[in-house]
C-alpha cells in the first residue's frame, strides 16, 4: 500500500515534470515568429513531427519490448496518434491566424475542461472539489486573457480581421480536444503497465509519421535560411522532444485531467514572452488572467489529497507499489 507521503512526493514529482514541460511548450509561439516565412502547418509538422519520431527513435528497445501489450491497445494507440498529428496543425493555425497569446489561451486552456470530460464520461472517474476548484480558476483566467487580447487585436479592425480571429478560437478548440485525447490515451497506455517511454514513443511516433506528408508538402521553407532551419530544429528537440518526454514522465503519476490543468501556465508563459520578446500589448485584464492561471495551478500543486479526479475501481490498473 503507497504511504500517503509517497503517494504525495509522486503527485509533486509528476506536477514538476507537466510544469517543466509547459514552460518549455511556451517558448513555441514565439520561436515561430522567428521563422515568418514557414507557415504554420509547417511548423507543426516539422516540431511535433520530428519530435515525435525522435521520441520513437529513442525508445525503440522499449517499443519492442512490449510490442505485444501495445498491439492489445492498438485502439488507444491510434487515436492517441491522429490526436497527435492533428493538435499541431490546429494549434499552430491558430496561432497564425488569432495571435500567440489567443491561439495558446484557447487551445490550452480549455484542455482540462475536454480531459475531464473524457474521463467522466470514459473511465467514470469522479472529480474533486479542489479540482474543480482549480480547473473554475485556470479556466476564468484565460478566459480574460484571451478577452484581453481579443479586444487589443480587435481595436480599429475591420470585421474581416474579427472573422479570422474567430476562425482561429475555433481551431484553438480543436487544438484542446486533440491535446486533451493524446493525453488521456497516452495515460490510458500507461496505467495498462506499458512503460512511459514505450507508450509516448508509439503514440508520438506514430502521430510523426502521420505528419510526415504535411512536412513535405508544406516544410520547403524550412530549409531556406538557417534561422528557419534552426527554429525548426529546436522546435522539434527542446518543446517537443523534451517537453514531451517530461509530459510522458508526470503522467506516470499524475492523471490527465490534472497534467492538462497544470499545462495552462503554458499561455502565462507565452503571453509573457509574446509581451517581452515579440512586442505584442497585453492589457490589464490580461495579467488579472494570468494571476488567475498562478491561482490554479497554486491549488493544483498545493500539499494535500490529489486535486485530480477520483480513481474509481479499475481491474486493469496495477496495484500500487
Amino acid at each position: 500500500m503507497r504511504r500517503p507521503a509517497d503517494s504525495a512526493r509522486s503527485v509533486a514529482t509528476g506536477a514538476l515534470c507537466v510544469l517543466t514541460a509547459s514552460v518549455l511548450w511556451g517558448t513555441t509561439g514565439t520561436a515561430a515568429t522567428f521563422a515568418p516565412t514557414v507557415g504554420p502547418l509547417a511548423i507543426g509538422a516539422v516540431a511535433m513531427g520530428l519530435g515525435g519520431l525522435l521520441q520513437a527513435l529513442v525508445a525503440a528497445p522499449q517499443i519492442r519490448r512490449h510490442a505485444s501489450r501495445l498491439r492489445e491497445h492498438r485502439g488507444t494507440v491510434l487515436l492517441g496518434a491522429v490526436s497527435v498529428a492533428a493538435y499541431p496543425l490546429a494549434f499552430y493555425t491558430s496561432m497564425h491566424l488569432a495571435g500567440v497569446a489567443v491561439g495558446t489561451v484557447v487551445s490550452i486552456g480549455t484542455a482540462p475542461l475536454a480531459s475531464a470530460l473524457i474521463e467522466r464520461v470514459v473511465d467514470g472517474r469522479r472529480l474533486t472539489r479542489r479540482w474543480m476548484l482549480a480547473a473554475a480558476l485556470g479556466l476564468l483566467g484565460t478566459v480574460l486573457l484571451c478577452l484581453a487580447e481579443a479586444a487589443h487585436a480587435s481595436r480599429g479592425a475591420g470585421q474581416a480581421s474579427v472573422a479570422v480571429t474567430l476562425l482561429g478560437v475555433g481551431l484553438g478548440l480543436v487544438a484542446a480536444a486533440a491535446y486533451a485525447l493524446y493525453a488521456w490515451a497516452a495515460h490510458r497506455l500507461i496505467i495498462r503497465e506499458i512503460p512511459s517511454r514505450a507508450a509516448m514513443g508509439t503514440v508520438f511516433g506514430l502521430g510523426g509519421v502521420l505528419l510526415l506528408p504535411v512536412l513535405v508538402l508544406t516544410g520547403a521553407p524550412l530549409v531556406g535560411s538557417w534561422t528557419n532551419a534552426g527554429i525548426g530544429i529546436y522546435m522539434a528537440l527542446v518543446p517537443m522532444f523534451t517537453g514531451y518526454v517530461l509530459f510522458g514522465r508526470g503522467l506516470t503519476h499524475v492523471p490527465a485531467s490534472t497534467a492538462t490543468t497544470l499545462s495552462l501556465l503554458e499561455p502565462a508563459v507565452a503571453a509573457v514572452l509574446a509581451v517581452v520578446v515579440v512586442g505584442e500589448r497585453l492589457p490589464a485584464l490580461g495579467w488579472i488572467g494570468i494571476a488567475f492561471i498562478l491561482a490554479c495551478l497554486a491549488a493544483v500543486t498545493a500539499p494535500g489529497d490529489e486535486p485530480a479526479a477520483a480513481e474509481q475501481d479499475d481491474p486493469a490498473r496495477p496495484a500500487p507499489v
